[in-house]
């Protein structure tokens, strides 16, 4: 089959397939975009107004094999049939992230990676430019795509949230600032169940980075430094640390109450109750942050204000409200166990958790502990439970099974007293039962409201 050396086929219409579509018009590419499932009419609209040629509801490999490049959704594995055929023809495959790239001329990048804590950190990061006066814009995982915000309003800087699945298919992506914040096993289903596959893929991020780019790392992830003991990178290393013994290094640390930061010779630093995102985990990505904040040239006096007043992200730790002595928090954006062992880790009062959804193979055991100590119930929320039972039946005296939210903050609440507070934190994806992880937030806070 002939090869047009100018056509784009992009598999997948969600936000970063018609962002890839839309920049490959924009630069004289034919343009083909399919769709295995049905396109959602905001998208659809788009392709239409566009004249962007598009199929939905199945992949015609007449229209996809004679690419020249084919932009693939993150979400699309390369174990579905049409991946396998597009490999096999040796058709050049990015990710959305890296056919942006390609166009993205002058601008500079801070992209920020990590199994948990990427998205406040990029929103964190984002603010503290933003409230700097900087040209900047937010992408990837969180706001537009990448390339949608090239097409649309380029910027001088782009924050930007990027996953596994988006680094796997780069080919010369290089950050100018790449942050990476922890790994814990997480979409291990993806990766053939290989956690170092995964931790391989995490580290794609500086691939391409050069000895005039930057890479802030957490020092005290045991993961990380295991991998950067066996592989090298171009790229200045900075680290974050709690280790208070760091004073005088460059980087970010913990001091009793005091958070520090020190790049190109100039130290700050303030309290960690001046924090406006609370507990340990939003202490690292304050560090990461005001770290590439630094290096991107922002004043410490603008990360001090910024730091005082961020607002947290919906889905993350969000408070509610408190109806009768109950507090109720929203964490659905917690999909992994790590990210569960986080909320915990904050949590100062006892704990009615509701867990559960889709398991991509969870190990509960790294929350045993913390369960132990914290939480007084389990209220299960997911079509099917075994999992969660399997690791706690033993540990907690009540564990309870519901299918909706509504019915989890009802069973909740009434196993509740005045002062515990009912935590969703669920560990686990949410499409069992709810279209996404916001739309399992939404849900659960409507019916908290309803109480």
């Amino acid at each position: 089959m002939s090869t047009n050396t100018q056509r784009l086929v992009i598999l997948g219409a969600a936000e970063s397939g018609i962002g890839a579509a839309l920049l490959g018009k924009q630069q004289g590419w034919d343009v083909f975009v399919s769709d295995g499932g049905m396109i959602k009419e905001q998208f659809k609209m788009v392709l239409v107004k566009e004249e962007i040629d598009y199929e939905e509801g199945s992949h015609t490999a007449e229209k996809i094999m004679n690419a020249a490049c084919l932009v693939k959704s993150p979400g699309i594995s390369n174990k579905v049939s049409i991946m396998k055929q597009v490999r096999n023809a040796g058709i050049e495959v990015c990710s959305e992230i890296e056919f942006g790239y390609r166009y993205k001329g002058d601008s500079k990048i801070i992209a920020i990676t990590g199994s948990n804590g990427k998205s406040t950190t990029t929103k964190l990061t984002y603010h503290i430019l933003k409230e700097a006066g900087y040209d900047v814009a937010m992408v990837g995982n969180i706001g537009y795509s990448f390339a949608r915000q090239i097409a649309e309003r380029p910027c001088a800087w782009y924050v930007m949230e990027v996953s596994s699945f988006q680094l796997d298919d780069i080919h010369q992506f290089r950050p100018d600032v790449a942050v990476l914040l922890n790994i814990t096993p997480d979409h291990l289903d993806r990766y053939d169940y290989v956690f170092a596959n995964y931790v391989a893929s995490k580290f794609k991020i500086t691939a391409y980075q050069t000895t005039t780019d930057h890479f802030v790392v957490n020092q005290d992830d045991k993961v990380i430094m295991e991998y950067l003991a066996t592989h090298s990178t171009h790229a200045k290393i900075i680290y974050f640390t709690m280790d208070e013994n760091n004073k005088g290094n460059e980087g970010g640390h913990i001091n009793g109450d005091h958070l520090y930061i020190l790049h190109d010779g100039e130290a700050m630093d303030m309290s960690i109750h001046d924090l406006a995102i609370k507990g340990k985990h939003n202490q690292y990505n304050s560090m990461a942050a005001g770290i590439s904040a630094r290096i991107a040239g922002v004043r410490k006096e603008k990360i001090r204000e910024s730091f005082i007043g961020f607002e947290g992200l919906e889905h993350r730790l969000e408070y509610v409200a408190t109806v009768r002595g109950v507090e109720f928090i929203n964490d659905s954006k917690a999909t992994n166990v790590n990210s569960v062992w986080y909320a915990l880790e904050s949590m100062k009062k006892p704990v009615v958790l509701i867990l559960g959804g889709q398991d991509k193979g969870n190990d509960y055991s790294e929350i045993t502990e913390l369960v132990k100590e914290k939480v007084k119930v389990i209220i299960c929320m997911g079509l099917d439970n075994t999992p969660i039972h399997d690791s706690f039946d033993n540990i907690v005296d009540v564990i309870a099974d519901t299918s909706t939210a509504r019915d989890a903050v009802m069973a909740a609440y009434s196993m509740a007293a005045s002062g515990d507070v009912v935590l969703l934190s669920p560990a686990c994806a949410s499409f069992d039962v709810f279209e996404n992880f916001e739309d399992r937030g939404r849900q659960f806070k409507e019916a908290v409201r309803n109480l």
